[in-house]
């Protein structure tokens, strides 16, 4: 900072320990009760002040929105002999956002007492789980029936030794029996009856010894920390996505205390925890740019067209090739600057270009020629066009007297010339070329070296790949260049200055207010002003924002700005000093320090506004 600027900024001595520990209990230092309640003689939850059941409380209800996000934050607090209860606590936060409301994750808090009871009620019912037989050859009477195969099979009960495969066909072929009917016949009906009768009774169990499933879907855990006297506290957070309208959400919270599942009392709705947003978007400067603008009496417009000329001829000959086309487009060209009420056409120059093949000098001239063609060509095209725009416009008057007269259009020069041999655009087409090889591509870049065109043009004649340089490439430099020479009507100073709405920064300012940061930084970046410092601490890129606000005229909002990015950086001296500077120059900022949790901490901290 400057030496004559910290004279300005009040000296401040700054305690070792903070004044607060900016742990708020919500905006007006009150507590939100969610119920008081004891269990009376009769078993009965009624209201009583001994105990608190639990209580919500945020810490900061002025919230920041960063990256077109905010983080809602409150803390359930259960007091210590809540853990010990037979109770569960379910609390389900309903989270209101303009005109909607939404149903967040719940949150349910168990007892000690209450989980043992869960987790022995699970027992019970793994036993009776653990009894249902799934080994079904435990109701084989195994000893009776090998003693059945050793008196009436006895060539089966010798493969009891053997590890030949034998197939059930060939089983029931063998001793008239099957396998399987063997077994059933020895296996207890009875018991396999019962063990089923178990099975199917799985859910009626679960019911039976589950009062109080344990649940883990759909449950929020940010943070649960004990306190020093044993309080539980659950720190629950929920994003969300701002909109420019969003400028609070509302949080109320209802739920239920159950006792093995069976619901004792039911927690009314709570009145709403409301959460100011901040935005850096509101710091934004909405006065309009403007740019000065030059405007030039003359301008130039140029386009180019492909005429095709019979070999070594040099008139136009419409109906050729691709001529229709091309001829038609330069015409409408011509006869829309022609009817254009902004400019007028002064003259045109006519160049033409040809490929490579041939004497230089032959080429050169045979180009002027071409170009004086075209000129003859277009000349006539424009004569006619000019006539009939004469008709069009008819006899008018001379209200000075002057008598009656026929509108007349301004005549154009017409120039000519020879663009040669059209090198340069060659060198282009066989760069960009996707069948030429590497190899070839080398070879031309060695032979475009050489200064005599003709012999480089005999190089180039000698390569297996010249015929499709001559097929394909050549004919794309046989091209016939327009250059319009136009003026502004009306306008007689050569140049003038205006001044216009600088369009694409306010875009970029409305995008900030749209939260649209990023898209905002791109059209805000060259101009690296106080609204793109916005823009950058927006996406917290704090560096590149206090290195613009180093450069600025020094004002309120700067120092404002400044303040911010320094305590994101930990500078909390400076951070505070140039809050208090901004306050000292615009009041307003003691009122907005309180919105931005960057400068309501040091506010809190140190009492900065306490005046």
């Amino acid at each position: 900072m400057p030496a004559e600027e910290e004279q300005f900024l009040p000296s401040l001595s700054l305690p070792d320990t903070p004044r607060d520990t900016l742990r708020v209990v919500d905006y007006e230092g009150n507590q939100t009760l969610i119920m008081n309640a004891i269990r009376d003689e009769n078993g009965e939850m009624v209201a009583h002040d001994r105990i608190t059941a639990s209580y919500v409380t945020a810490r900061f209800r002025n919230v920041a929105e960063r990256h077109g996000k905010v983080d809602i934050a409150f803390d359930v607090r259960v007091p210590a002999q809540m853990l010990d209860s037979r109770w569960q606590l379910r609390l389900n936060p309903d989270m209101y956002v303009l005109q909607d409301s939404i149903r967040l994750e719940p949150v349910i808090i168990t007892g000690a007492a209450y989980r043992k009871a869960q987790l022995r009620g699970y027992q019970q019912y793994q036993r009776f789980l653990d009894s249902i037989v799934t080994d079904t050859t435990l109701f084989i009477n195994k000893h009776d029936l090998e003693i059945f195969i050793e008196r009436n099979l006895p060539v089966l009960y010798a493969l009891k030794q053997d590890t030949t495969f034998v197939s059930d066909e060939q089983f029931a072929s063998m001793y008239g029996v099957t396998e399987q009917e063997a077994i059933d016949h020895y296996t207890y009906g009875m018991l396999v009856r019962w063990n089923r009768r178990r099975a199917a009774m799985k859910d009626k169990m679960f019911n039976k010894y589950v009062k109080a499933p344990l649940v883990s879907e759909g449950i929020r855990l940010d943070t649960v920390i004990r306190s020093d006297n044993g309080d539980f506290i659950y720190t629950y957070v929920q994003t969300v996505n701002t909109t420019p309208r969003l400028r609070k959400v509302d949080i109320r919270l209802c739920g239920d205390i159950r006792e093995q599942g069976k619901r004792i009392y039911t927690i009314p709705r709570s009145e709403p925890l409301t959460f100011y947003i901040s935005s850096i978007a509101g710091l934004a400067d909405n006065t309009e740019k403007y740019r000065l603008t030059v405007i030039s009496r003359t301008v130039q417009a140029n386009t180019a067209c492909y005429i095709e000329f019979r070999q070594g001829k040099a008139d136009i000959v419409p109906t050729l090739g691709n001529n229709p086309v091309e001829i038609g487009r330069i015409k409408e060209n011509i006869r829309g600057l022609l009817v254009n009420d902004t400019f007028q056409l002064d003259s045109m120059t006519i160049s033409s270009f040809a490929s490579p093949e041939g004497s230089v000098s032959a080429n050169e001239a045979l180009c002027g020629r071409r170009a004086a063609a075209a000129g003859d060509y277009f000349s006539l095209y424009v004569r006619r066009v000019r006539d009939s725009l004469a008709r069009e416009g008819g006899v008018f008057m001379d209200l000075d007297g002057g008598g009656a007269h026929t509108r007349r259009t301004q005549d154009i020069r017409f120039r000519s010339r020879s663009g040669g041999e059209n090198w340069q655009a060659l060198d282009a087409l066989v760069a960009e070329d996707q069948t030429l090889t590497e190899a070839a591509k080398t070879f031309y870049r060695q032979a475009s070296a050489l200064k005599d065109l003709d012999f480089r043009e005999k190089n180039l004649s000698r390569q297996p790949w010249y015929i499709y340089l001559r097929e394909h490439l050549y004919p794309r430099l046989r091209v016939v260049k327009f250059d319009f020479y136009l003026h502004r009507r009306n306008m007689i100073r050569d140049t003038i200055h205006t001044t216009e709405l600088d369009t694409v920064y306010m875009r970029g300012v409305q995008l900030i207010r749209d939260r649209e940061y990023k898209e905002a930084l791109e059209r805000l970046l060259p101009y690296r002003d106080y609204n793109t410092a916005v823009a950058f601490l927006a996406l917290d890129r704090n560096a590149s924002a206090l290195e613009i606000l180093q450069t600025l005229p020094k004002s309120a909002g700067t120092d404002y700005l400044t303040a911010i990015a320094l305590s994101r950086q930990g500078d909390e001296r400076g951070a505070v000093e140039h809050y208090l500077h901004a306050c000292s120059q615009d009041r307003s900022f003691v009122h907005r320090g309180n919105l931005d949790p960057e400068i309501s901490a040091f506010i809190r901290k140190y009492g900065l506004n306490d005046e």
